[in-house]
């Protein structure tokens, strides 16, 4: 019982250590002591790249609305993206046909085989010696 114990309160050290890391190094309080020593954040730059200044926000949304006409580079941006696409799609659609080119010539194949063997054991089968073997399905009189 006492490992229960030491594991529950190693892991409440550990959320307690991370709960207070990041009240230390929250990015707003670090831009209010902008006087004070920065201290180095790896989640900063992160954060940073997530949320933008309300200013840059209004503007993103106000550079280009709904029904605003897209740029010339846009425009051949989205068409190389689409005749990507279309490349893909034929060279899968392609890679198909030709398998299942290869499968039906293949399944052909095997079928006269057995065609071949079932008519060469018909022909032994019924062979009674007495015409040669290229005439057994003549009807001599």
């Amino acid at each position: 019982m006492s490992w229960t114990y030491a594991t529950l309160l190693a892991l409440l050290a550990v959320l307690l250590a991370t709960t207070v890391c990041d009240l230390l190094f929250c990015p707003s309080m670090l831009e209010k002591n902008n006087n004070k020593k920065k201290i180095y954040s790896p989640t900063l730059g992160q954060l940073r790249r997530i949320f933008m200044k309300e200013a840059d926000a209004s503007n993103f949304f106000r550079k280009r609305s709904r029904r605003a006409v897209k740029s010339q580079d846009e425009i051949i941006a989205e068409q190389r993206q689409v005749l990507a696409a279309d490349e893909r799609k034929r060279e899968f659609h392609e890679e198909k046909r030709n398998e299942f080119e290869s499968y039906a010539e293949e399944d052909n194949d095997e079928q006269n085989e057995r065609t071949r063997e079932s008519t060469e054991q018909w022909r032994e089968f019924h062979y009674d010696g007495m015409n040669p073997p290229h005439e057994y399905n003549r009807h001599t009189a």
